[in-house]
């Protein structure tokens, strides 16, 4: 196309908008329309390991080769580097000439924003496998996520990507569901808070963040992936817009994207309110909405709230979804659509302004742009494994411990280091790292260390480093039901001094494993034959350590009891193995507490803990029992803390008011610990029913032994907020119970404040976050 047309768009000196407008108003509809879709290159190799996803080949009916996609420019480039394995030079050689191709193709050498996932690091080649959402969660720890947020940033920004597709905000509303993994718990203001962190660390690092799935999502019906979701309006408005409206007011993202499932029939990836009158008009979103893949196929071919493409295109676009993804489709035929008075041009002008304008801030339109690409980075550097291992170690979680643990290395005696977990580094990792997301579609071996692409010490290798006397037998697998090798298994435990069971998940797509998007389970009983391997060596008598590596909680009360101590981390990663023989061995404190609660029974699940009184044990007026067997919070470790002096500021707190509430916490044992003060409310009487007791802030205590630290909450009336009758938001006035605690089902400390003043509704902007002070 020769030397592309340079103007104002090209001129640093203007304002961003300045620069925007003018080149928008020398935009033909067809080169506006390019902006607003993607590319999705496979190679050959990438067909021949089959679909990416179920019903690919139909969603992908209307897609163009990439010369011709590219005529009038690119709105992304959809994972150059993450659906194949390639190495970085490869990958940036392959971007470099799409970048090339795409510049060249269109008037105003304008290239494409190029995205990748990034929920467990960078999904790309060897690149670090960091512990899953659920373990950030584990942690408590913002400050932590975005640390870790910010190097996988800096890895994408080296290989020339522009936009990361996490964190996941969903609010998990039943365990059952497969992408469970992904979450980070049941509670929306540990969501808010540690997803928040994550997009300040991604965008630090120049990378936009993408919050998802907007909205609903985890809460479908049955706990089936694509699922329904009915609830209450309510619920939504309190519960599962929290996170959302967090990380987007306090940590200023850059874009969203729309949930799969329907929300009482309505469509989010077409729904008007969701996508422009909650996020832009009332919160003020000024980013970019992008589709999660096929969504907009979906509107025809799944929710059949379109006819055909055009329509779907025509519902989402009008709705305030920008950019479809993975690939163009219907969008292609937006500029006809104008054309034709079926679609007002201000409302592509809408879509097209949004995307020049990240185009713009990410210097794309400055002249001789071309991919800022260092092929020397190292993706799994020595500061990355460093870093995992430090997530890893804070997010693994001890839920008994009977004194066995932490063992001492030089006393340990004979171990037997039993289970599926063991040994398979694969089951440290969530489906969306690149071992499990891409490489498990190839044959075993196709690639190093024992096929994942990086260096894993599983469990039993990092014990056989610590420990002298180590045997092994796997018992079972653990996606299939076998119980052939129990037998044998039960005899390693029972001619051991202590028993290690290593029991859980292995994450895969679709089906392809017993957890992660499209694995979704009908109980919570651990899978396959693990429960019977656990029953056979508790059986033994020998004193057993339970650890679980899983993507979603596992009911454990018909073993519980009769184990020495448990131990649950949530796919902890590459250095998942090291962190958890750190804990096991008392290296490291353990420091986790559980972002969702552990059932007692493998049927009936709560709804969470976040539940009005009808959500909560009934008393006899039903059989079933929905209290957790370990509760949302729940961690213990190596040494005692103890909480004394609650303290309120004052009795009373205007409607629009804030008060300071405190307590002392104590380590009176002799080793360090990492409390997690957790500060709970409840509303004791309100116009709609509310939440027993819920969240208001925590905060993580670091306590050298026999310190005492005391912990002060700024509480603003806000945070009592609540949607009532009408669905208007409100502060009302009445008597909120406070309690203080190391978790939801342990609250030694109480008092109450009296919410005084008419009852105000909240409007606009709100106070979003109770901060912690420490001294």
């Amino acid at each position: 196309m020769g030397q592309p047309e340079t103007g104002p768009w090209n001129d640093a000196s203007l304002s961003v908008d300045q620069r925007v407008e003018a080149l928008l108003g020398r935009m033909t509809l067809e080169e506006k329309v390019s902006q607003l879709g993607s590319h999705w290159e496979m190679r050959q190799e990438e067909e021949s390991q089959g679909e990416v996803a179920p019903m690919e080949e139909a969603m992908s009916s209307g897609k163009l080769p990439f010369a011709e996609e590219i005529l009038n420019g690119e709105g992304h480039l959809t994972r150059t580097y993450g659906t194949t394995p390639v190495s970085v030079a490869e990958g940036a050689k392959d971007l470099r000439e799409r970048q090339a191709a795409i510049m060249a193709s269109n008037r105003f050498g304008i290239p494409a924003i190029a995205h990748e996932e990034c929920l467990t690091g960078y999904t790309a080649y060897q690149a670090t496998v960091y512990p899953t959402s659920l373990a950030w969660g584990a942690t408590f720890n913002p400050e932590l996520i975005q640390e870790m947020a910010a190097a996988i940033g800096r890895d994408m920004g080296a290989t020339g990507v522009h936009q990361g597709l996490a964190p996941v905000l969903d609010v998990v509303r039943d365990p059952r569901w497969g992408r469970v993994e992904e979450t980070i718990g049941e509670d929306p203001y540990v969501i808010g808070t540690l997803a928040t962190a994550y997009v300040r660390g991604l965008q630090s690092a120049g990378v936009i963040a993408t919050l998802k799935h907007f909205a609903g999502y985890a809460a479908s019906r049955g706990a089936r992936n694509h699922a329904p979701v009915h609830m209450g309006r309510r619920e939504l408005l309190d519960l599962i817009f929290f996170p959302f409206e967090m990380a987007l007011r306090e940590g200023q993202v850059g874009s969203v994207m729309n949930s799969y499932s329907d929300l009482d029939g309505e469509a989010p990836a077409a729904s008007k309110w969701l996508l422009t009158d909650v996020l832009r008009q009332e919160w003020g979103f000024q980013g970019t909405v992008v589709a999660d893949y096929w969504s907009v196929a979906f509107l025809e071919k799944m929710h059949r709230v379109a006819a055909d493409q055009e329509e779907a295109a025509r519902l989402a676009i009008s709705a305030g979804l920008d950019i479809e993804l993975p690939h163009t489709g219907g969008y292609r035929t937006l500029a006809a659509q104008v054309r034709e008075d079926r679609l007002e041009e201000a409302v592509l002008d809408r879509s097209v302004r949004r995307v020049l304008t990240q185009k713009v801030k990410l210097g794309m339109l400055e002249p001789g742009w071309e991919p800022e690409i260092d092929e020397a980075v190292d993706l799994d550097s020595d500061a990355n494994r460093a870093l995992a291992r430090r997530v890893a170690q804070q997010s693994l979680v001890l839920l008994k411990n009977n004194g066995t643990l932490p063992l001492d290395p030089s006393a340990a005696g004979r171990v037997a280091v039993l289970g599926p977990s063991a040994d398979d580094p694969r089951t440290m990792m969530g489906c969306y790292s690149f071992p499990n997301h891409v490489l498990a579609k190839y044959p075993a071996g196709t690639f190093p260390h024992k096929g994942i692409g990086v260096p894993m010490p599983s469990i039993l290798d990092a014990l056989r480093e610590r420990l002298s006397h180590v045997t092994h037998e796997a018992g079972c697998p653990i996606v299939e039901y076998d119980d052939a090798n129990i037998a044998g298994a039960a005899n390693a435990a029972a001619e051991a001094d202590l028993a290690v069971v290593t029991v859980g998940d292995l994450a895969g797509m679709f089906g392809a494993g017993t957890s992660g998007e499209g694995c979704d389970v009908e109980d919570l009983k651990l899978p396959g034959a693990q429960q019977e391997l656990v029953e056979a060596v508790l059986a033994t008598g020998t004193p057993t350590v339970l650890v679980v590596i899983s993507g979603r909680p596992y009911a454990l009360g018909e073993v519980a009891d009769r184990c020495a101590a448990i131990v649950q981390g949530f796919f902890p990663g590459e250095e998942g193995g090291p962190a958890l023989a750190d804990l096991l061995t008392g290296a490291v404190e353990p420091t986790g507490r559980l972002p969702i609660g552990v059932p007692a029974r493998p049927g009936g699940q709560p709804t969470g803990y976040i539940a009005a009184p009808l959500g909560q044990n009934s008393q006899g007026v039903s059989n079933l029992d929905p209290t957790p067997l370990y509760p949302f919070g729940h961690g213990l470790s190596y040494s005692a803390v103890h909480y004394t002096d609650f303290q309120l500021e004052s009795a009373e707190l205007a409607v629009d008011g804030s008060v300071n509430v405190s307590a002392t916490v104590h380590n009176t044992g002799r080793r360090p610990a990492a409390e997690v003060v957790q500060l709970y409310f409840g509303d004791r009487h309100a116009q709609v029913a509310r939440p027993v007791r819920q969240l208001l802030s925590y905060a993580r205590v670091e306590l050298a032994p026999g310190a005492s630290k005391k912990v002060t909450f700024w509480v603003h009336a806000d945070r009592f907020a609540f949607s009532g009758v009408d669905y208007t938001r409100i502060v009302e006035p009445g008597i909120i119970d406070l309690w203080i605690g190391p978790s939801a089902g342990d609250l030694p400390l109480a008092g109450e404040i009296n919410l005084v003043g008419e009852t105000r509704r909240v409007n606009g902007p709100r106070i979003l976050v109770t901060p912690a002070h420490i001294i």
